[in-house]
């Protein structure tokens, strides 16, 4: 099974994999060419707006020269993007490869730099709303939402109250994230417990790309879908917004976006408006755009014991994940990273580098600026431990003995040697161990020698 980390990546990726005329279709809207345009690696940004104004193709050497020598692996990263996205057409001329952007995704982006943008709905006029959430409120309320979710992901008993996430919806999102046999409850995968340790940016970004994926088994176009979310990205964070400028479709994702804290819905005497959170304005910016380190919570002493400042169920149950809690204070959980159980969340799927990516992530502001923030002996340790797993490799095989002469035998090891899959002889007692792999061949070549 894939690793979680590998398409925890944005999605623009899915954008590249439309259709041409649907991509076309995309790049009608002047939204939609920004997001893509703040997507890119910034060498890719820089050829998008020298060649913006150039009608001509640009030949390859051309294009080559608007760079430094030593940037030549940058250069082909940016112009693969570009390519991926159909951003930039290749024109292979006979001599000498050329390259034009995009004409649909040109002249939006022209029109949107010089004359701006105008969103299909605008913020409701204050007099016909009731009080909106303050930045605060917003904010918490997204983070409960968040947690909400990752708690019904690792025990839907452990959630502090009941979801209102549909059946549906956890299905798609669970999918690959848990696995579930016959009447067995449900039990995280190997990738369901490295996404636990991901951070929330990282997980929004896999969960946008499981709904997107899925979207069309609701009925819903893909490129609808992706117009949708990127487009809501240049919403106001906090500004209220008409349910009624929604379509059918965009009305049923606006609840399920509700239900992730991307959105909080809202309902007055008359109207019912949507408004978005920081976690939906920040859906056009990039995974690397979006690193700023976020407040720390975990204390590692050089004694594996682990202060963990929060009152959050969440994190209790995530450091369960590789330490044992010893015992819970209101703003305080005190745990500590044992042999034992960092070795079940080895055998879980969870890697020494996963863990010691994630305390270093959420390391205390106290102890945060320090070099290294968690002490060395316990990521060295946790590493040897992983190490120890591994010094033991298992090789299916089958054990051959009571050989009829010295020359079968000899003939037998030579045979297995030759296809590469002798694993160990004893030749004073005739004995032998070879790859299962090559078990059918040796009957068949021991029957010949008979």
């Amino acid at each position: 099974m894939p690793q979680v980390k590998i398409i925890a990546k944005n999605f623009m990726d899915m954008v590249s994999s439309l259709p041409a005329i649907k991509l076309d279709m995309l790049y009608r809207n002047q939204f939609i060419c920004e997001a893509i345009l703040r997507s890119l690696p910034p060498l890719a940004k820089k050829y998008v707006l020298q060649m913006l104004y150039i009608d001509a193709p640009v030949t390859s050497k051309s294009l080559q020269e608007w760079v430094l020598a030593d940037g030549s692996s940058k250069h082909k990263v940016a112009v693969d993007r570009l390519i991926q996205l159909r951003v930039l057409e290749v024109i292979d001329r006979k001599k000498e490869t050329a390259y034009k952007l995009n004409p649909t995704f040109q002249a939006s982006l022209r029109k949107h730099l010089i004359y701006g943008g105008t969103l299909p709905r605008e913020p409701m006029p204050p007099n016909v709303i009731a009080r909106l959430p303050t930045s605060e409120e917003l904010d918490a309320y997204a983070l409960e939402q968040w947690e909400c979710f990752l708690l019904q992901l690792i025990s839907s008993g452990q959630a502090e109250r009941s979801s209102s996430f549909s059946s549906s919806m956890m299905r798609i999102f669970q999918r690959g994230l848990l696995r579930q046999r016959d009447k067995e409850a449900a039990r995280l995968t190997e990738s369901g417990f490295q996404f636990l340790l991901m951070d929330t940016n990282a997980q929004l970004w896999y969960i946008i790309r499981e709904y997107i994926t899925n979207s069309e088994e609701q009925g819903v176009d893909q490129a609808d879908l992706i117009a949708f979310l990127l487009e809501l990205s240049f919403h106001t964070t906090g500004e209220a917004y008409n349910l009624d400028t929604l379509t059918d479709d965009q009305a049923v994702m606006i609840k399920d976006l509700a239900d992730l804290g991307l959105v909080k819905l809202q309902k007055g005497r008359k109207d019912s408006w949507f408004i978005p959170t920081k976690l939906a304005t920040n859906l056009s910016v990039s995974l690397a755009d979006t690193t700023a380190r976020k407040q720390g919570f975990v204390v590692v002493e050089t004694n594996f014991r682990m202060y963990s400042y929060s009152s959050s169920k969440l994190h209790t149950e995530i450091l369960r994940l590789f330490s044992r809690v010893e015992y819970q204070l209101p703003n305080l959980i005190v745990g500590a990273m044992t042999k034992e159980s960092l070795y079940n969340a080895f055998e879980n799927g969870i890697t020494a580098d996963q863990i010691v990516t994630f305390l270093q992530q959420n390391a205390h502001p106290r102890v945060a600026e320090k070099v290294p923030s968690v002490p060395e002996n316990v990521t060295d340790q946790i590493r040897l431990w992983e190490s120890d797993l591994k010094r033991v490799e298992m090789t299916p095989s089958h054990f051959y003995d009571e050989f009829p002469s010295r020359d079968v035998f000899e003939a037998a090891s030579d045979f297995a040697r030759m296809h590469s899959g002798l694993l160990w002889e004893d030749a004073k007692k005739m004995r032998m161990v070879v790859k299962a792999e090559i078990h059918m061949l040796m009957r068949e070549h021991l029957r010949g020698q008979k």
